[in-house]
């Protein structure tokens, strides 16, 4: 849609103002400490009232796009989404080293932490029973954590692993596995030969909205991938949230 195309009839909301405005700043249209268009300027484009445009812009403040400054109007704060690359973390770190995860955005200037919220059994959701063909019932071991950068979670992951591979191992420790659990799996004879990614931007869970700190009701990204091993069985199913409106994921074919 053109800049022409945006009138009233289309833009009639303080949530539609801001998933314009939202647009505009992730893509780079507007840049970190560039103003936004006026109130008047606002009100004039969408054809509302004052109300329901400083509507948007607190919502877009409180998703921490913009900050209002004295004098100077509404100024931008961040510039695109962050793009985050699944295969360059998706194989299991070396022998001794941290997490690929970690490693790749600490390369990247990034302060990455990883905070482990929970490990047990539990029955794990649908598409999780039908990777390991396991009956409706019948629990998995969860690994729960949550992944921050520069000190923002960005990420809930909720890694699903077989108890007949993961009892009486590492995986059931109640601490973070060095290297995460992919290394453990492959020091376990079960090396990660393929993952299978599928991707889908939905509403996110209470859960999800209180581990990334949500500011509003926004989307996440949710990934959800199976990892295989030799005789492409699968060893692991991980669930990932991240934050819509900040992250973006690139893949290269």
């Amino acid at each position: 849609m053109t800049d022409e195309q945006t009138d009233g009839s289309v833009w009639s909301s303080q949530e539609q103002i801001a998933a314009y405005l939202r647009d505009r700043i992730v893509n780079g249209d507007f840049e970190p400490g560039e103003k936004l268009p006026s109130l008047r300027q606002l009100e004039a484009r969408f054809s509302v009232a004052a109300n329901t445009v400083r509507a948007a812009i607190a919502t877009l403040t409180r998703e921490r796009l913009v900050i209002s400054e004295q004098g100077r109007g509404v100024i931008v704060r961040r510039h695109r989404q962050l793009t985050m690359r699944p295969a360059a973390y998706k194989n299991p770190a070396p022998q001794g080293e941290k997490y690929q995860w970690l490693a790749e955005n600490e390369k990247r200037g990034m302060a990455a932490k990883a905070k482990l919220l929970h490990v047990g059994e539990a029955v794990p959701p649908a598409a999780v029973r039908e990777v390991f063909q396991l009956g409706k019932g019948e629990p998995a071991l969860l690994r729960r954590q949550v992944l921050s950068l520069d000190g923002e979670p960005c990420e809930l992951v909720e890694v699903y692993l077989p108890l007949g591979i993961a009892r009486g191992t590492k995986l059931m420790n109640n601490h973070l596995l060095r290297g995460g659990s992919g290394r453990v799996l492959e020091d376990l004879g079960y090396p990660s030969l393929r993952c299978e990614d599928r991707v889908s931007a939905q509403l996110p869970t209470p859960e999800q909205y209180a581990a990334l700190q949500m500011p509003t009701k926004l989307p996440v990204l949710r990934t959800f991938r199976t990892t295989f091993s030799t005789d492409d069985r699968p060893i692991q199913a991980e669930i990932m949230a991240k934050a819509g409106h900040m992250y973006e994921l690139q893949y290269d074919f």
